[in-house]
């Protein structure tokens, strides 16, 4: 269970990473999509082998690629996914209300992709900012009227910005804090950014949902950490950031929501979401290693079932295609050795992805008007976490007996 003695330290608290999380072999980049011309050509695979640091308990995978080479040109536009949308509106609508919102009010998220949440403070009138690190997706944005800054988040953007701007009321980021490599600075950089009865929002899958719920394809390099509530509360607290509240949310499989102030802002009081998470946790033991290490052998596993249904669906002679082409596939296609000898091609609604192959397995990316064409008899579900956005979207399969794949918790069939 040990790791090399030369590994990383904590990107948190700097303790040595020492012990094995779970070991995913080799991977290719998540969104780096394989175009026709790529396919002949050398691609880069590396180590998907996750720890955790036995004093604060954050899963995180080693800083093995740069941060400028994932999301420099992303293929990941929000936009597409209907449950981002209600997810986002219905955020809008909250935050706008709980925190008293108006027009003078500065709103700033980061890593606001495409503008798909801004653009509904937009429409209530509110003076907002994107701060995206993709260019290619901030276009999009500033092309739909959202103000979007083109720049990785930190102290250094965090201070240019109130030098040009001021403070900002509320400061927000769904599905991020995963995402960064520079914890401290990141986190430190909020703390820069929120004016004194400013509020932080976070969004981010729960590690005990992903462990509980076998999540192990969320796993991949552009996901550098994987937080407990606990753990993260620790980070904001170094930082000079309480966190008052917590929200339990479905959204990618299990998240998390959680509302930061000030530490000497006393306007919003700790609740009793916050305490009864963190003894739920404790109770689970997320401070204790052995929780962590029953995770590998539930992995494994899985690997077993999804390779037994497939191999027995090609050998009745079943054709097999897939819906979607997710980050979250890459992981699970690659640690499963499952290419075209398995699923013919996979469609997914993003013409950003379509024409081009999936990340190492070289699987065809295509538009979903070819399942029509060619009727599979199965069609495996690769975003699990929009399973029921999905098979509505792709209801018409039963005409021809087609039948839905969920290989996420454990490969399970559905009719």
């Amino acid at each position: 269970m040990s790791a090399p003695r030369d590994v990383l330290p904590c990107r948190f608290c700097a303790t040595p990473l020492e012990h094995t999380f779970v070991d995913l072999g080799m991977s290719p980049l998540c969104q780096r999509h394989v175009t026709p011309e790529q396919r002949q050509h050398m691609e880069p695979f590396y180590p998907l082998h996750a720890y955790v640091c036995h004093s604060c308990f954050l899963v995180q995978l080693p800083p093995t690629v740069a941060p400028q080479e994932i999301f420099s040109d992303y293929a990941y536009f929000s936009s597409y996914v209907g449950t981002l949308l209600r997810n986002a509106q219905d955020y809008v609508n909250m935050a706008v209300k709980r925190f008293g919102l108006t027009e003078d009010s500065w709103v700033v998220e980061l890593a606001s992709n495409d503008g798909y949440l801004l653009q509904y403070f937009i429409e209530q009138g509110i003076p907002v900012l994107g701060v995206e690190p993709a260019e290619n997706v901030a276009e999009v944005a500033i092309e739909k009227g959202v103000p979007t800054h083109v720049a990785f988040f930190g102290t250094e953007t965090a201070e240019a910005l109130v030098a040009e701007r001021g403070q900002a009321d509320l400061v927000l980021g769904n599905n991020v804090l995963a995402h960064v490599p520079d914890l401290n600075d990141f986190v430190e950089g909020m703390h820069v950014l929120l004016s004194p009865g400013g509020t932080i929002t976070m969004e981010f899958p729960h590690l005990c949902q992903l462990m509980e719920h076998n999540q192990f394809d969320t796993i991949y390099q552009e996901h550098y950490s994987y937080y407990s509530f606990t753990t993260v509360e620790g980070v904001f607290a170094a930082h000079g950031i309480t966190l008052f509240d917590v929200d339990e949310t479905p959204i990618h499989g299990g998240s998390l929501r959680i509302y930061g102030r000030h530490a000497d802002n006393n306007a919003y009081p700790v609740t009793d979401r916050v305490h009864d998470l963190k003894a739920r946790e404790e109770a689970m033991g997320v401070t204790t290693l052995d929780f962590y290490f029953a995770f590998a052998e539930k992995v494994k596993e899985t690997k077993r079932q999804f390779l037994e249904f497939l191999i027995e669906a090609k050998r009745a002679g079943k054709t097999i295609c897939g819906y979607g082409a997710p980050g979250k596939s890459a992981t699970l296609l690659n640690y499963c050795g499952v290419g075209t000898d398995f699923i013919d091609y996979t469609v997914d609604r993003n013409p950003y992805k379509q024409g081009n192959f999936t990340p190492g397995t070289h699987i065809p990316i295509l538009a979903p008007e070819q399942l029509a064409e060619t009727q599979p008899d199965y069609l495996v579900i690769l975003p699990w976490n929009l399973v029921d956005e999905i098979s509505e979207q792709t209801s018409y399969i039963r005409e021809w007996g087609g039948k839905w794949v969920v290989p996420i918790p454990a490969c399970r069939v559905i009719e």
